[in-house]
């Protein structure tokens, strides 16, 4: 059977990956991006088309997949002169992974049933190396036909593609996503910290307690990076920043506490004074050394 015609809006260090897969995967693709030279690029590995607007590359795709910085940025191609929503066809299924608020996911997807379109915020967890690997996580708010309609596409990139919930969900469930990373990554930052000021070995230190219940997938990736100071690489300080700028305003809207949260951001916003803002979010470790 004939694929889909789809279009992706946004060829960052995960958007053009994960448009990669679609190609791979027999989908025509059309994309754009803010930097013509990216998706010129990007058409010269993969084929495909480029279009000079979001609008343009919206036209005659049944699946429009987004991916770009934050609130301000999705609005913009969504709902901005020559956006996605002036130029998708009726009927049309957009899919947007960029991490952003709760509040904007809803106010998008009522936007788009205005014009008989249908919108899944969707946010991803893996970072760029699993956008490469097309083994992301994916989050999913919207209604479930439009949903059954994107996830044969979206499992070209992803190892996991659930529905959670009515617009806004998948907002909401990456947010606890970046709780529980912010929260790992500062206790295992401390961890290490405490074993070299021991004196222990820190390398066997880790090879133990990864076969017991202090194992996560920060220990498995990130450890030994951190005990060797490494950070050029990874989800950026910056980004994680301002996830967690969301996360906080979310939790300042619905009364929930978040105190470790809270704490960490700040740490953050220390890395960023150090020049760290675009190392690797374990450089948490800089702060206790």
């Amino acid at each position: 059977m004939t694929k889909p015609r789809t279009a992706f809006i946004g060829l960052g260090v995960m958007g053009y990956p994960m448009a990669g897969h679609l190609a791979s995967a027999g989908y025509p693709v059309t994309v754009f991006n803010r930097t013509s030279s990216k998706a010129e690029q990007w058409v010269g590995a993969h084929g495909g088309a480029l279009a000079p607007t979001p609008a343009e590359a919206a036209a005659d795709a049944d699946i429009i997949f987004s991916c770009v910085g934050n609130d301000a940025d999705l609005a913009e191609v969504m709902q901005g002169e020559g956006g996605i929503l002036d130029g998708a066809k009726s009927g049309a299924v957009i899919v947007d992974h960029t991490t952003a608020s709760a509040t904007i996911a809803r106010e998008l997807a009522a936007a788009a049933a205005e014009r008989s379109l249908s919108f899944l915020d969707s946010p991803v967890s893996g970072g760029q190396a699993g956008a490469e690997a097309g083994a992301l996580t994916v989050m999913a708010g919207g209604d479930a036909e439009a949903f059954a309609r994107a996830e044969p596409a979206m499992r070209t990139y992803g190892k996991a593609v659930t529905l959670m919930g009515p617009a806004g969900s998948g907002q909401l469930t990456k947010m606890v996503n970046q709780v529980c990373i912010a929260g790992l990554l500062q206790g295992l930052s401390e961890a290490l910290a405490l074993a070299e000021r021991a004196g222990l070995d820190t390398h066997r230190v880790v090879e133990v307690i990864s076969k017991g219940a202090a194992q996560s997938w920060q220990m498995d990736n990130r450890a030994l990076s951190m005990l060797d100071d490494r950070f050029d690489f990874g989800f950026a300080v910056n980004w994680m920043r301002k996830d967690l700028g969301i996360v906080l305003d979310e939790a300042r809207s619905n009364g929930a506490s978040l105190p470790v949260t809270a704490l960490v951001d700040q740490f953050y916003a220390r890395i960023q004074d150090q020049g760290g803002g675009r190392w690797d979010t374990s450089s948490l470790i800089r702060l206790l050394r």
